[in-house]
């Protein structure tokens, strides 16, 4: 098992999710357990001498010039878990709770917050023992970090809120209990740093890298077996054209396709045809699958910086310096956030173009509707409803949380970013893209089926065979419910890219694109 070291090594998203999943173990080095004890002592010597530092020995935000006696100070710091502890809604994820746990101890074990090892350690334990804090969907506006949803995540700590534990949703008490365990005593400083940070947005942000860098994958294999589908062209893809242009995301995805097309008999049957050229959703996939993979990049170098950054306040350079800023303030992600919503959205979008284009008929060299017998069989014309109503209620997800901001806190917070919300979203829009996907995967393999005994290169026959062995190919209209199941599961597992994969290195042959570092490794 791989081994990851807190506050010292750098964390990208795939660590972050490997940690998650129990697969890399994570622990924290002695130079790192040393730094933490260091910035504990600065907090503890600052309360000694009675110096006045915002959330040490204030109140909180339009609080900040009421003194708190040094024999209160603990006991502030668990009242600010109990009243911002407000979040609504829904749980998120279990997944999406675990990972704030995790990216909060990497901002933490960086020690410049001031929070005691036996604090980080009780964090890490609820990794460790997947005791895992349940926290409400709503409730932030991204300004103050995330507030509401932090107070619920480290409620636990002093004994209060609620866990998943052994699959049950519990009361903590009745857990720490069972363990033997005590509530931790919080000292100075030490809620304020907890509630204090950006780890709900960036949590978001860290699923979406991960789920975005896999859907915009499987994007290129199901639009190459659409193109074969329908008799599309490989001239789009010619590095030629793309030399002129030379986007990185245009230019992987273009090589990308061409590897997976060259050589195929289907297109070698129809390059003499009379089509001169195909509509935008086969002729322009470089271009906008490019875009958002170029999207993708940007968000991922963002996401990056933020889950290795400082993002609560005051932060402690010494006993002699403290500084109250705004390094919790949401704006640097909320904008990427908004950013990567889009840049999915437009997949999803070019996608039900195909799908759309699939159902036209013999221009395509497929059967109209994708069915023989129409007429008595309306084929699949309904699917393109569903990725149609999926699209739709995308854009209407697409408008920018971060153009928002209420003002807080009696005017202390008057600029929020609203990355919370932008997070949210983002997620759902990566969900809705995955259906779009897997209904777009049924029509090409369909349309695929018409062009038997043609063969295609070995990565798309292994690809349609994969299909073809859990989804039958229809003539006959029937219930499509168990159909979408597996088209969707198989998009979400990346099962696909697997296949694709293993059968590259199987038949030594090329699959990914000019450029594939700057996909890969995340």
């Amino acid at each position: 098992m791989n081994t990851f070291k807190y506050g010292e090594d750098f964390l990208n998203s795939s660590i972050a999710v490997s940690i998650a999943h129990g697969e890399t173990k994570a622990v924290l080095s002695d130079t790192v357990i040393a730094k933490i004890n260091q910035s504990a002592q600065y907090v503890q010597e600052i309360v000694d001498a009675g110096k006045v530092v915002y959330g040490i020995n204030t109140g909180f935000g339009p609080l900040c010039t009421t003194l708190i006696d040094a024999n209160d100070t603990r006991k502030l710091q668990e009242n600010i878990l109990k009243s911002h502890a407000v979040g609504v809604g829904e749980p998120i994820a279990k997944e999406l709770s675990k990972l704030m746990l995790i990216l909060k101890v990497q901002a933490l074990a960086k020690g410049y917050s001031g929070v005691q090892l036996s604090t980080i350690e009780r964090i890490i334990w609820h990794i460790e023992e997947d005791i895992i804090p349940v926290v409400p969907k709503q409730g932030s506006v991204g300004a103050s970090g995330d507030l509401a949803p932090l107070s619920h995540l480290f409620l636990p700590l002093i004994g209060l809120g609620k866990v998943w534990h052994q699959g049950e949703i519990k009361d903590t008490a009745t857990v720490l209990a069972s363990y033997n365990l005590e509530s931790v005593h919080l000292g100075a400083k030490e809620g304020l740093a907890l509630i204090n940070g950006t780890q709900f947005m960036a949590a978001h942000g860290v699923k979406a890298v991960v789920e975005m860098s896999r859907l915009l994958n499987t994007a290129d294999l199901i639009a190459t077996l659409m193109i074969e589908g329908l008799n599309g062209s490989i001239k789009p893809f010619y590095a030629e054209l793309h030399a002129l242009r030379p986007y990185k995301g245009n230019v992987f995805v273009a090589s990308s396709i061409y590897n997976l097309l060259n050589g195929s008999e289907i297109l070698e049957s129809h390059k003499n045809c009379s089509r001169v050229q195909d509509p935008y959703s086969l002729r322009c996939i470089p271009q906008v699958h490019g875009a958002s993979r170029n999207a993708w990049l940007h968000f991922k170098e963002i996401i990056e910086t933020e889950i290795n950054a400082v993002t609560d306040n005051p932060i402690i350079i010494n006993n002699e310096l403290t500084i109250s800023g705004g390094s919790f303030h949401g704006q640097p992600i909320a904008l990427p956030l908004d950013y990567a919503t889009l840049a999915v959205s437009e997949l999803g979008n070019i996608s039900d173009r195909r799908v759309y284009l699939s159902l036209e008929g013999e221009t395509n060299g497929v059967p109209k509707l994708l069915m023989k017998a129409t007429g008595l069989n309306s084929g699949f014309m309904i699917l393109q409803y569903s990725t149609a109503a999926l699209a739709s209620e995308n854009k209407g997800l697409c408008f920018p949380a971060s153009a928002d901001s209420i003002p807080t806190s009696l005017g202390q917070e008057d600029h929020v970013s609203m990355g919370s919300i932008s997070g949210r979203k983002l997620l759902q829009v990566l969900d809705n893209v995955d259906k779009i996907l897997s209904i777009e995967l049924l029509c090409a393999a369909q349309a695929k089926d018409y062009h038997q005994p043609l063969q295609s290169t070995p990565i798309v026959e292994a690809i349609h065979q994969h299909i073809r062995s859990q989804i039958p190919h229809i003539e006959e209209d029937q219930p499509m419910t168990d159909i979408l199941d597996k088209s969707l599961a198989m998009v979400k597992s990346g099962e696909l890219l697997q296949v694709a994969k293993d059968t590259a290195i199987a038949k030594q042959v090329e699959y990914l694109g000019e450029g594939a570092t700057y996909f890969e490794n995340f």
